[in-house]
């Protein structure tokens, strides 16, 4: 097993507000003749002992660490989550909230071990792209940086049969520019599942290793918006995390970025609904949102800030959408369950993974990374990492 710093344990343990006693207790440690568990929850944080595989869990899971914490080499810095650029819902979980930060450390975990080792192998290329921009320079600015760093073609990007090939089509270039793209909206469980409205996307600003997160409890056709969002923010410097409610600044600037670069406004002014009933209308927008690969949504948001239709029509709009959108989910889940198809879990993970699983089988091949440091970044047991990358090698 990798070397564990004991600076790190006792960090974990005291960032997390327990005592040593209290740690001792919820790590089920146990007094014998030879030392009390106090002592040996002591000389573990002193590096006077190693800790097992089965004691690094239960301290990630009492603590509320990532496991891959516990393999740095040093504490993360304090305070370096980024910026909150949320708007909450009163009625949010508390659960939900502390879901949200247990998974920005995860991934602040898996970034910053991802960037040393192509640092160590001479990987570590500079990309020029990220902090290019300032708000200042304008949102046509910041779309032009997108396309020159991701040269992605509108047209062939539409032609997809599906919002789900143009995402992948979208994700693919964003990848090829070394930015890392995963899905993930819960922390392995469906018992953490988080929802949109306590997060949408989270970017994290490196110009080695930068991370884009996308909540996959979203529709999948938001998720290129949310992707591209979440570009703005690299372009501008900026690690933080979104929301479904943009009434900041900074969101509403990164919205009409992702906006402009999906669909231009010299575009969307040709498209004029032809009536403003409700059934009608919803048809209309939903036809011309899939011809451009965006969501319902998005077109009727725009067409609202285009003062075509009223607030009250709009949220009409987005919650008949989002109705439709969850009917569907339901549906596609009661079929499966009735004809009994079950998905390679390898597969998904692949998919949520995305260009991260490449590179890491790419370090660990090459000796960089230990099968222990594998499975951790892409949270799968250290016997299963191969037959992960085996599995890759099949599609």
């Amino acid at each position: 097993m990798p070397d564990i710093k004991c600076t790190i344990l006792r960090w974990a343990r005291e960032t997390s507000k327990l005592s040593i006693e209290e740690a001792a207790k919820k790590l089920n440690l146990k007094d014998t003749n030879k030392a009390s568990a106090v002592d040996k929850l002591i000389a573990l944080e002193k590096g006077e002992r190693e800790p097992t595989r089965a004691l690094l869990l239960q301290m990630s899971k009492q603590y509320h660490r990532p496991l891959l914490t516990f393999y740095l080499n040093e504490p993360p810095k304090i305070g370096d989550r980024g910026e909150d650029f949320r708007t909450l819902p009163n009625d949010l979980e508390e659960a939900e909230n502390i879901y949200v930060d247990i998974l920005i450390r995860d991934i602040k975990a898996r970034q910053s071990t991802v960037r040393e080792t192509l640092i160590d192998e001479d990987e570590g290329l500079h990309l020029d792209f990220i902090g290019k921009c300032t708000i200042d320079q304008g949102a046509l600015s910041v779309v032009q940086t997108i396309r020159d760093t991701i040269g992605v073609n509108l047209d062939e990007y539409r032609g997809k049969p599906n919002h789900k090939e143009a995402f992948k089509f979208l994700r693919q270039q964003i990848e090829k520019a070394r930015v890392f793209v995963l899905l993930k909206g819960n922390l392995g469980s469906y018992h953490t599942n988080i929802a949109v409205t306590a997060f949408r996307g989270f970017a994290l600003a490196d110009d080695i290793a930068p991370f884009i997160i996308i909540n996959d409890r979203d529709a999948e056709a938001a998720w290129s918006f949310t992707m591209i969002h979440e570009m703005a923010h690299l372009a501008l410097g900026q690690t933080g995390i979104s929301g479904a409610y943009a009434e900041k600044e900074v969101e509403k600037f990164c919205n009409d970025v992702a906006s402009e670069f999906l669909l231009q406004d010299k575009e969307f002014h040709a498209f004029r609904p032809s009536t403003l009933d409700f059934e009608h209308l919803k048809l209309e927008i939903s036809n011309y949102a899939f011809s451009k690969k965006v969501s319902n949504s998005h077109i009727a948001y725009r067409l609202y800030r285009r003062k075509d239709i009223e607030k009250s029509l709009w949220e009409r709009l987005r919650y008949y959408y989002r109705e439709k959108w969850l009917d569907q989910r339901r549906i596609i889940r009661e079929e499966n369950k009735k004809k009994d198809i079950r998905l390679d879990p390898y597969k998904i993970k692949q998919y949520k993974l995305g260009a991260l699983t490449e590179v890491v089988q790419r370090l660990t091949y090459s000796g960089a990374l230990t099968t222990t440091k594998a499975g951790m970044l892409l949270d799968v047991r250290p016997l299963k990492v191969h037959r992960l990358f085996q599995k890759k090698q099949l599609t």
